[in-house]
């Protein structure tokens, strides 16, 4: 019953899109209308609003990290566990209940719940997408060689576990949400950073 709360109160909690709501609260156009029609901080930036889209990383960011941190600070549950609440946060970034089921790519809030579940590992995989960031300006560059830079530094610290299905998914829906850029960077009409050019 514990895990189930803990995943119930993850998924609600990453249903609230924080690129929708402080558009609404700046009075600004509906992320899912213009750029990539993406509620996420890279869609947000095109708006030319940074400090909307800095809080709106840092809304995604932390509806990740709070679940898993928390119940790793009032629980005793296994890394198992703590992983299918890092999922149920991301799967609500995804699929909101609030918003018809229709989200963002969840690069923030899968950050966000590595930093929470291993943070030396969410330091690294900060790091990897900042590299990848500065030598090409491709957001979906960087944020999927984060993603699979993570899955490679956890296998080789826990090895092999129930862990890993929680993070397999979490990668693969990753991928899955972000093939319309992966077929845009093959060619070469993909958005950079920074540009307000419609991928």
């Amino acid at each position: 019953m514990t895990t189930l709360f803990w995943i119930a109160a993850a998924y609600l909690l990453g249903s609230i899109s924080f690129a929708i709501v402080l558009s609404k609260a700046f009075g600004m156009a509906d992320p899912r209308s213009y750029g990539s029609n993406n509620p996420g901080a890279t869609n947000m930036l095109r708006s030319g609003r940074k400090t909307v889209a800095l809080l709106t990383l840092l809304g995604d960011a932390l509806k990740g990290f709070l679940p898993v941190m928390l119940a790793k600070q009032f629980t005793d549950l296994p890394v198992a566990a703590l992983c299918a609440i890092a999922l149920a946060a991301f799967l609500g970034h995804l699929y909101p209940i609030f918003f018809g089921f229709k989200g963002g790519k969840g690069v923030a809030t899968f950050l966000g719940a590595i930093l929470g579940l291993f943070p030396a590992v969410g330091g690294i995989t900060m790091l990897a997408w900042l590299v990848v960031a500065l030598l090409t300006r491709y957001s979906s560059a960087s944020s999927l060689t984060a993603s699979v830079v993570t899955l490679i530094v956890l296998t080789y610290n826990w090895g092999a576990g129930m862990w890993m299905v929680w993070m397999l998914i979490m990668v693969g829906l990753l991928f899955w949400r972000h093939r319309g850029n992966i077929s845009q960077l093959a060619d070469g009409t993909e958005s950079k950073l920074f540009s307000k050019k419609t991928p």
